[in-house]
């Protein structure tokens, strides 16, 4: 199984996972018409409205639907809506889920993701194949003990989350055996994105740039 065959990058921080006939979707964001009605499993990292979109969160959901998310939605709106903090685990359909930390540790940026918020990254395994959604975060104490990353997923921009220094610095002490940066595309602009892209293959041999592209559906 390739990572390819799996993870699926809709843009921004949004994410589409296949696994086991099931579609997990983390942060939707301007999500198009075509995935309405497809997601079988949302995953929400916190309450920004770049990551916890209702209209978003709205068109993947269908019948039978279950939310994870941390602490954004109310659960009078939502069916099977399961509020994640670090340390929340659960098993879907034999896809574990895992929330872990997610915050600011620059004085700059407090404002933005304090601890306190309880935003959160998530951990999916499929089969050992474990891929970390870090959410909106700085490279923070904990990242040094997650284990056997398969592909981290982390926010790059520099003003709300890890620049690109600190991001390589967060690669290496996770050792994924992919990374494929995320966030920071709007942020840069195109020309200081394709500067981030080259700094990262040039540091990171594991880096895995993904461009954006819609899965297909059987059905």
């Amino acid at each position: 199984m390739e990572l390819d065959d799996v993870l699926f990058y809709l843009g921004h921080a949004s994410f589409c996972i296949k696994a086991k006939g099931y579609n997990l979707f983390i942060d939707p964001y301007m999500i198009p018409d075509s995935m309405k009605g497809r997601a079988d499993l949302v995953l929400i990292t916190h309450s920004h409205f770049d990551h916890c979109s209702k209209e978003d969160i709205a068109k993947v959901i269908k019948k039978g639907s279950m939310i994870i998310a941390a602490g954004c939605l109310d659960a009078n709106e939502y069916l099977g809506l399961a509020v994640a903090e670090p340390g929340f685990r659960t098993d879907f359909h034999g896809i574990g889920i895992e929330a872990v930390p997610a915050y600011n540790v620059a004085s700059e940026k407090q404002s933005f993701h304090p601890r306190a918020k309880m935003g959160v990254g998530y951990i999916i395994d499929v089969d050992g194949m474990r891929i970390y959604h870090a959410g909106d975060t700085d490279f923070i104490p904990e990242m040094k003990d997650l284990k056997d990353i398969y592909a981290a997923l982390l926010p790059v921009g520099g003003k709300y989350t890890m620049d690109e220094d600190e991001a390589i610095m967060a690669v290496k002490a996770i050792k994924p055996k992919f990374f494929v940066p995320m966030h920071y595309k709007r942020l840069l602009g195109k020309e200081g994105a394709k500067k981030a892209e080259d700094k990262f293959m040039k540091e990171l041999p594991n880096c895995h740039i993904m461009k954006e592209q819609l899965p297909a559906f059987s059905f």
